[in-house]
């Protein structure tokens, strides 16, 4: 345990310690939106610590700007390899590559204060995981807390993942939702797993609430009711609609336009689009539509983002 927990209060650093070798790095930095870093080491040393994760608060109330929360995980056992052609490996050295690298992976995900409020600025504030996120909790502090089944899938998706482009920011933005909200179960007396909605207690049920999302990130650009959405997942609406709130915290709709603002965010600032040609990708019909639903959402306006 003291190794992960040595890591992870180092982990926004570009190095840990001597003894691991950086393999691969991935990180965003894109303005008003989430700043992640994802780095993979190969350790020199025996590694014996078991997978940890962190939340860390950050509240300074006469610096309100400069609030932020921070989850940062260390999970080990995963393989790592240089070369990406290999069609059908087996885990020995090629002409090409020295073989697979057994990995320590740890990841940092940043959130500000200003990124957050769109979870909150229209609920009651009725527990400790509502106010952290409100940032209404008035003292710094951090928690520890296990990696349990839902966090590793979660983690591995991002380490084991085929897109590219823009379909790899969709795709990333979805799997932090889901670590935000899977990591602030910590804060509440709220089991890991078990669900208050019966249907979900079969895996059938939770997998069509997960084809559900998926037909979301697919149709970004390209709006779909959720009459289609329940008609293509074979659910009852109602049941749709309970389900997706209990499995990801937040409804179709709000779930639906954070993804649509977050992958905006990273047409205009990583891609260099223009905002006349993200509104048209995003399937708004105007672009004073889009420029209105971009500043409720983000607080700044999309030029702001154009470099």
């Amino acid at each position: 345990m003291k190794q992960a927990l040595d890591i992870l209060r180092v982990a926004h650093r570009n190095t840990i310690e001597p003894s691991m070798n950086l393999l691969h790095m991935k990180e965003q930095h894109i303005p008003g939106s989430i700043q992640y870093v994802i780095r993979r080491y190969y350790t020199q040393q025996s590694w014996q610590s078991d997978d940890t994760g962190m939340l860390v608060y950050h509240y300074n109330d006469a610096v309100p700007e400069e609030n932020f929360m921070e989850l940062r995980y260390c999970i080990s056992g995963n393989k790592y390899c240089f070369e990406k052609s290999c069609s059908q490996c087996k885990e020995l050295p090629t002409q090409n590559c020295s073989g697979q690298h057994e990995t320590v992976d740890v990841f940092s995900f940043h959130f500000s204060a200003a990124f957050l409020y769109q979870f909150v600025h229209n609920v009651k504030l009725s527990n400790r995981k509502d106010e952290v996120l409100a940032f209404k909790h008035p003292h710094s502090f951090t928690k520890m807390f296990p990696i349990c089944g839902r966090k590793r899938m979660s983690l591995d998706g991002l380490l084991n993942h085929s897109y590219s482009g823009s379909l790899e920011n969709i795709f990333v933005n979805a799997k932090v939702h889901e670590l935000l909200l899977y990591s602030l179960e910590c804060l509440v007396d709220e089991k890991e797993e078990g669900f208050a909605c019966k249907f979900l207690a079969d895996e059938k049920g939770r997998d069509r609430i997960f084809m559900a999302r998926d037909l979301l990130l697919q149709h970004i650009g390209d709006p779909i009711t959720i009459k289609e959405l329940s008609r293509k997942v074979a659910m009852n609406e109602c049941y749709l609609k309970k389900g997706f709130k209990e499995v990801f915290g937040t409804t179709i709709f709000d779930f639906y336009q954070q993804q649509r603002m977050e992958h905006a965010k990273y047409l205009l600032y990583e891609k260099s689009l223009s905002v006349t040609d993200v509104s048209a990708l995003l399937g708004y019909s105007s672009i004073s539509h889009f420029s209105a639903a971009f500043k409720k959402h983000t607080g700044l306006k999309p030029c702001d983002l154009i470099k």
